[in-house]
């Protein structure tokens, strides 16, 4: 088996992009991690960053691993407009196309025999730095992952395998003197390029089990899940959309008034596929709440004032300060 056959398996399963590292300790990764979860940069995410120890070790996921498959997926589609009354959830959370990857991958480790584990959006493996190594991509100043072709509209994922293959070589490129991504945050979160604060990032906050800075409300906007200003300023990911214009557009909108008056259980429920701090429905509707602070109309208004005295301080403070930004621009 040679990695050749792997880069033909790969295309056979629809998988956008693929390379070989082999299966060693990430030693600079590791200290980078380590480093900057102790000057805080990492606020309270756990995710691959809990346990570097394990995650920048794929040679311990597998006894006897040799080689580490790196695979990409591109997940863009064609978004419709927003509508009155509708909040914008982040382009990767529109469908799980990590189940497919992962699905794309299991398939190839069958084909390629031996013995193999499959990691996607798996807290055990740093899939950026495989997809490195092996030239899936590159690091971005925006801390994501590029692909030269769909740049990084894609979910990565990592085949750890005992059968013996080909390295292939690292990407030789970069953002060059590009800082798009750091002077269109609006909050300073890549203010040292590729290096990300998370306690200034919008999607951190968008999910984080805690009121969201009043600083940082105006600046989501529609947004109530994740946040893709970053990407969207990216020219490695300009005409990912000529690619994939044979894609519908996708309604992957959500009715903000649904989410503050929806059964919580239901609503947790039907958006299974987004990480919900202990499934409580308070943080979807907080974050409805301020998408409605800075979208709604006075027609809202009656809904804020009766939110504003929500039982849940969390809750009622996000609701007043929606509402006052409602009757500001009344």
């Amino acid at each position: 088996m040679t990695t050749e056959d792997v880069r033909r398996f790969a295309r056979e399963l629809g998988i956008d992009a693929v390379g070989v590292a082999r299966a060693e300790a990430y030693a600079e990764t590791e200290r980078h991690i380590v480093e900057r979860r102790e000057r805080g940069l990492f606020a309270d995410m756990k995710f691959t960053m809990a346990r570097p120890e394990q995650s920048c070790h794929p040679e311990s996921l597998l006894p006897g691993a040799r080689s580490v498959v790196s695979a990409a997926a591109c997940y863009w589609e064609p978004e419709a407009p927003l509508e009155s009354g509708e909040g914008r959830l982040a382009r990767y959370t529109w469908a799980d196309a990590y189940e497919s990857l992962r699905d794309r991958l299991d398939a190839l480790g069958r084909r390629l025999g031996g013995v193999y584990r499959v990691l996607v959006d798996a807290n055990q493996h740093v899939d950026r730095e495989a997809a490195a190594r092996s030239g899936v991509g590159f690091y971005g100043k925006n801390t994501m992952l590029i692909t030269r072709r769909h740049g990084s509209w894609v979910v990565l994922g990592t085949l750890v395998t005992d059968v013996a293959l080909e390295a292939t070589p690292p990407l030789d490129t970069d953002c060059g003197h590009c800082r798009l991504c750091v002077d269109a945050c609006p909050t300073g979160a890549l203010d040292v390029p590729g290096t990300l604060d998370a306690t200034k990032c919008l999607s951190y906050w968008t999910q984080a089990p805690a009121p969201i800075p009043e600083p940082y409300r105006a600046a989501l906007g529609a947004q109530v899940y994740g946040c893709d200003i970053c990407q969207d300023v990216c020219p490695w990911n300009r005409g990912v959309e000529k690619r994939r214009s044979d894609l519908p557009e996708q309604h992957a909108h959500v009715d903000l008034v649904g989410w503050l008056e929806q059964d919580g259980a239901a609503l947790v429920s039907e958006y299974d596929r987004l990480y919900v701090p202990r499934n409580d429905p308070r943080w979807l509707r907080r974050n409805a709440l301020v998408a409605l602070g800075n979208t709604g109309g006075a027609e809202h208004t009656a809904l804020l004032e009766r939110h504003a005295s929500d039982e849940d301080p969390i809750l009622a403070e996000h609701a007043a300060w929606a509402l006052e930004r409602v009757r500001e621009r009344a």
